[in-house]
Formats: C-alpha cells, structure tokens, sequence
C-alpha cells in the first residue's frame, strides 16, 4: 500500500516558508487532478529568486506571487511540465520580471487520444526562452537548481533539485496524496517506472510536489509507488489471459466503484500499462496500441 498522506496546511494566496530558502504560494485551482491546488515554489534569497510551477493563468495568483517576490529579482521562471496547472501563467510570470522561461516544450495530446482537457490540460502556448536538459542548472546567491529529466507523466517532464537542501521539487512525477496519471501517447509506463527508479536512486532528503505536502521519506515512497505500479500490470496482465479484451472491461473489473469522472484517467493508466506489454512481447492487438483496440495476449 501507498502511504498516502492527505494533510496539508496552506491558505490560498499566502507565502508559506518551507525552508530558509524555499517558498510555496498555492493557487486557487483546487480539483480532481490538481487537489487543493498548485503550489508554486520560490527558491532564493532576500535578492534573488527562481519560480517553479508559476501555475494557472488566473489574477489572483498572480498578485498573490508578485507579493511573494517583493523587491526581489527573478533570475528564472522554471517549469516541470507543459500542463495548464503548472505553466499556464509561465509567459505572463516571465514578462513582468523581464526574466527567462526555461522548460522544454511537450506534445500536446489529442482529444481523440482520450485525453480530456480538464484543469491540468496541455498548454498548447507554452513556448520556453530556453529549453533545459538534464542536468541544466539555474544560480543564485547560496543557491542550485538542477534539472532533473524525468519522463513518463509527460515525456519532457523535468524535476528540479535543490542541491544546498537535497530536495526535490517533482513537479507532477511523485505526490504525496495520490498516483500520477501516465498519459499515453507522450506519457510513457516504462519511462515512468524507470524514472522512478532514477529519483529512488539519488537519496534526496524530501521531495516537494506540485501539488499537496511534502515527501518526507522518499526511499519508501517511491518503492510503494513502484509496487503499485508493478501491482497493477500484473492485474492487467492476469485479465487479458482470463479473457477480457478492451480497455472498458479491464477497468470495469480493475476500478469497481471509480467516481465516473475518474474513469478516463483509469483508461488512459490501463492504456499506458498495455502499450509496455505490447512492447514486451507479452501482449498483441491486431491493430495500433489505441484505446478502443483489441488486445489479446500472446502466443
């Protein structure tokens, strides 16, 4: 089991210290994918800062984190991915503080791919100044960020790493109260896991979600969401040899009693997991690895 953790202290609007050298502002978006909304961090010092996530394109958040820079300079505006909950007011953000934007524009997916343009849609405007890489770096004063590439929610999602804290903001790739959505076609299971297994890797102190609290035990954690992950292929896998066909039947017999807005979500996970069978050899469809195909598995 996942160990989930739901509590979460903030006030909408407010800059909560999290560190000496780390601020959260959360905006006013709170929903299915993004929960109590996204919490966009300021990393820096009394002179210099760096954004990450500046969030959605919405007024009151945007006065809630010009309040939260004051007199300070923004040296960046980083975001993790080109998901409207993170950087859909990136470009505004960036403008007014005359600083770069910096990320790495993604796919946007289609609508008859299956993915519904809820609150943490594709960001088809997102255009950074300066498309990062693994291992790119942002600097202030006392302080390092580093890009840290992290496909499988998206494939150009990027976690940051403050290296003076070992910590990592994660974007959307770990969170504390819930699974992250794996989006096929620029989601990717396998990258996902082996993601995953990157970050286990690394020894950070704490990760720090987009959205909701703080990891404060990231070794553990990622092994359990690994273990899910693993879980729910096999599931899968076990109801494609007991005869279930489509990816409807194996969320009907996988997600019994699902909130129906949740559904699609469930479909496009049960999709992504599929397409890495497909890739193993494990199972075939007749056709493209797609939602409404067949799937049958393997001789």
């Amino acid at each position: 089991m996942i160990p989930f953790n739901r509590s979460f202290s903030f006030e909408y609007g407010h800059a909560r210290r999290l560190s000496p050298l780390v601020q959260r502002v959360v905006a006013r978006n709170p929903g299915r994918f993004t929960w109590t909304g996204t919490g966009t961090i300021l990393v820096g010092d009394d002179h210099d800062v760096a954004v990450i996530d500046p969030g959605p394109d919405r007024e009151d958040h945007l006065a809630a984190l010009v309040a939260a820079v004051g007199g300070r300079r923004v040296t960046q505006v980083l975001v993790t991915h080109n998901h409207l909950d993170h950087s859909g007011l990136s470009r505004r953000l960036a403008d007014q503080y005359d600083a770069p934007l910096c990320g790495r524009r993604g796919v946007s997916v289609p609508n008859d791919a299956g993915a519904a343009r809820v609150e943490a849609g594709d960001d088809e405007d997102f255009t950074p100044d300066i498309e990062i890489a693994d291992g790119w770096q942002a600097r202030g004063e006392g302080w390092t960020l580093t890009a840290v590439h992290t496909p499988g929610h998206t494939a150009e999602h990027f976690c940051f790493s403050l290296e003076e804290e070992r910590t990592l903001f994660c974007g959307d790739h770990v969170m504390a109260w819930s699974t992250s959505v794996v989006t096929p076609p620029d989601g990717h299971m396998a990258s996902y896991i082996a993601s995953l297994q990157r970050v286990r890797g690394m020894a950070f102190r704490r990760l720090v979600p987009t959205h909701g609290p703080a990891i404060a035990d990231p070794s553990s954690f990622i092994d359990a969401y690994i273990g899910h992950r693993l879980q729910r292929r096999a599931d899968i896998l076990a109801g494609v040899e007991k005869g279930a066909r489509s990816i409807r039947c194996l969320v009907d017999d996988l997600y019994a009693g699902l909130d129906p807005a949740l559904r699609p979500a469930a479909a496009l996970s049960v999709w992504a997991h599929l397409i890495q069978l497909v890739e193993e050899g494990l199972v075939s469809t007749p056709s493209n690895c797609a939602l409404n195909s067949e799937y049958l598995l393997s001789a």
